[in-house]
């Protein structure tokens, strides 16, 4: 027991230290700027200037109500076809199945939809024979002022999202019998899932939906592939003021940065309080009697456009790859008339790139991943559950803005002597990766049979050689989606690199996000393919390393309590 309050202590000190305390800090400097203090460029008086700045900044009005838009409407959507999906096809769907659309980072997948829903894109080239276009149509269908791309975009990386998070909260509580009980009092089947499961649902589903709003309000890499550029999204505006060479413009940008940490808290108040109204309304209608039974066409709708958008996503990943072998493709064909692996071939700055992307998310998800294994474990032997305030731990760099931080943090580590590079980027993604190691662990890590240790206990295996030579053989599998999931998040990751390299480190996100502007087709291919491929090729990994090693030890796979 000593020994575990040990590792725990040791562990949280060093969340805290490496982890929660720069993030904090980060936050700190970025809010000092937004009333006037920067040392780091002269300003010392703390005034209210950065914030009349920051809203005398054209199109910043225009700016702010696209936040809320895009980022309302894409989680709301996306909670309402993740919803009516489980809810019409809960018994045929596997998780597994989803596995791919989690995988590809956002960007690669807002790439390929740029590609699909594009004027010259596939959908127009399907529908220029049948509606006679000779000419690629002039309709902003991407970049559009009102961010239904946007929209859609995050839409196709979070649907998938909350149904793995529905299955498995679905999981945890007695369905069928609901269900079946339910019916029998003559309720439909639709109104079974809004009145008796979803309610019980929801307080699984919460975090997983504040943390979804959160990332919809505050986006970057998907607003500026999808978004509208002029004026774009706050979270994206805030970005280029901080990239801009005007120093003067980095105190108005503190100020939206903090601005948008407001509006994501907001965000979340506003969310609490449809809850809250949302169970008031239910509660009156269940006491009125609804049955509800005209609702199932609004629940099959829904679960079609569900299906819709999942044929889009596999649309965009295919068409990613054709777009990296066209070698000639003109309007209105739908395949090119010429292929080619020339630009596969000619790596140029993608192979660098490329190696880049696999060093750091090598890394970064090595140290999450023996972080995470060190505080399950500490867990374990100090024999407590994890306290809320633990979980709050684990969510924070999900639920702040990374742009809220970012900078602050980039401006602290300057201050300490410690320049923007490898190894701070590096440390930078283990931030955001360490939250999903420990989320993808912790459930399979709890479930472990114990009565495996108990017999190893008594055999006179101590504590280390129980977890060296017991847990983490049986919990091999879990594991290594543990790392497939950090290793994604890593490649996925746009901000982080872009403030914590100083602009010097490339990796495939970064040079896609920056190419997605106008640059070739073809090379923009190579790129987003490749950044689709490598967390694929990570969970493919993770699920063929225990079936090797473990093909002739049949209880290797039974260690864990369904």
């Amino acid at each position: 027991m000593t020994g575990g309050r040990a590792l725990r202590g040791g562990v949280l000190l060093a969340v805290g230290a490496c982890l929660v305390v720069p993030i904090l800090a980060g936050l700190v400097t970025t809010g000092r700027a937004a009333f006037g203090v920067l040392p780091a460029i002269g300003a010392v008086d703390a005034g209210l200037d950065p914030w009349r700045a920051l809203i005398a900044q054209p199109g910043f009005a225009s700016s702010l109500r696209l936040t809320l838009v895009t980022g309302f409407a894409a989680t709301a959507l996306s909670v309402l076809l993740a919803a009516a999906a489980v809810a019409v096809l809960h018994r045929r769907v596997r998780a597994e199945w989803l596995a791919p659309f989690l995988a590809v980072p956002h960007a690669a997948l807002a790439i390929g939809l740029a590609f699909l829903l594009a004027p010259s894109g596939w959908i127009a080239r399907g529908l220029a024979p049948l509606l006679g276009w000779s000419v690629p149509p002039d309709v902003a269908t991407v970049n559009d002022p009102s961010g239904v791309a946007l929209i859609l975009g995050l839409m196709a990386k979070e649907v998938p999202f909350l149904i793995l998070m529905l299955l498995a909260a679905l999981s945890q509580i007695p369905a069928r019998t609901h269900i079946a009980a339910a019916r029998a009092l003559g309720y439909g089947p639709g109104v079974v899932w809004v009145s008796v499961i979803l309610p019980q649902l929801w307080p699984l589903l919460r975090l997983p939906v504040r943390v979804v709003l959160a990332f919809s309000l505050s986006v970057v890499d998907v607003a500026l592939i999808l978004g509208p550029l002029n004026p774009p999204t706050l979270a994206v505006a805030v970005t280029r003021w901080f990239a801009a060479p005007d120093a003067a413009l980095l105190l108005p940008a503190s100020a939206g940065a903090i601005l948008q940490a407001a509006v994501v808290a907001g965000g979340i108040a506003i969310l609490w309080g449809i809850e809250q109204a949302a169970a008031a309304a239910g509660r009156l209608w269940l006491r009125r009697g609804g049955r509800g039974r005209t609702g199932e066409p609004m629940v099959a709708l829904l679960a079609a456009m569900a299906a819709v958008l999942a044929a889009l996503s596999v649309a965009a990943l295919i068409v990613l790859a054709v777009w990296s072998l066209a070698f000639r493709w003109p309007w209105p064909a739908m395949l090119p008339q010429g292929w080619t692996l020339r630009f596969w071939m000619t790596p140029g700055d993608w192979w660098s790139a490329a190696g880049q992307t696999l060093a750091i998310g090598g890394t970064a998800t090595i140290a999450a991943l023996i972080l995470a294994i060190a505080w399950l474990e500490g867990e374990d032997r100090g024999g407590h559950p994890r306290a809320r305030w633990g979980e709050a731990l684990i969510y924070l760099p999900l639920m702040l803005p990374q742009v809220a931080f970012l900078f602050g943090l980039n401006v602290e580590l300057l201050r300490l002597g410690i320049s923007p590079g490898f190894w701070a980027v590096v440390w930078g993604h283990v931030l955001f990766v360490f939250p999903y190691v420990m989320i993808a662990l912790s459930d399979p890590w709890r479930r472990l049979d114990p009565g495996h240790l108990r017999s190893a206990a008594a055999l006179g295996a101590g504590p280390m050689r129980r977890l060296v030579a017991i847990k983490l053989p049986l919990l091999l599998r879990p594991i290594l989606i543990a790392a497939a999931v950090g290793f994604s998040v890593s490649v996925a990751l746009y901000l982080p690199t872009l403030f914590l390299g100083g602009g010097r480190i490339a990796t495939l996100t970064t040079e896609a996000v920056t190419l997605s502007s106008g640059a070739d087709r073809r090379v923009l291919g190579v790129l987003a393919t490749l950044q689709a491929v490598l967390p694929v090729l990570a969970f493919a990994t993770a699920g063929l390393v225990p079936r090797l090693l473990h093909r002739n030890r049949l209880g290797m796979t039974g260690g864990i309590v369904a």
